[in-house]
């Protein structure tokens, strides 16, 4: 090999490298939703190719307060 291909090597390589490095420090950006009233609804489809499957919905409260309660037992004191 020349010299010459090396050295493009070892620098693409190096961009590479960089870029990756860049494009872990940036945020991820915002996660979750605003609060407020009404349901969330989520939709999960899973089919298995052979005929069977299985679609199943779920609605999750918009209000912060109201979805905390889900995970509260019931008999906790207010």
């Amino acid at each position: 090999m020349s010299w010459t291909l090396i050295i493009l090597l070892v620098l693409v390589a190096a961009a590479i490298a960089a870029v990756a490095i860049v494009g872990q420090r940036k945020s991820p950006g915002k996660r979750g939703s605003e609060p407020g009233t009404g349901m969330h609804v989520l939709e999960s489809d899973y089919q298995s190719g052979m005929g069977g499957g299985n679609v199943r919905r779920w609605e999750i409260p918009r209000d912060p307060q109201a979805y905390a309660k889900i995970f509260a037992p019931k008999d906790t004191k207010k």
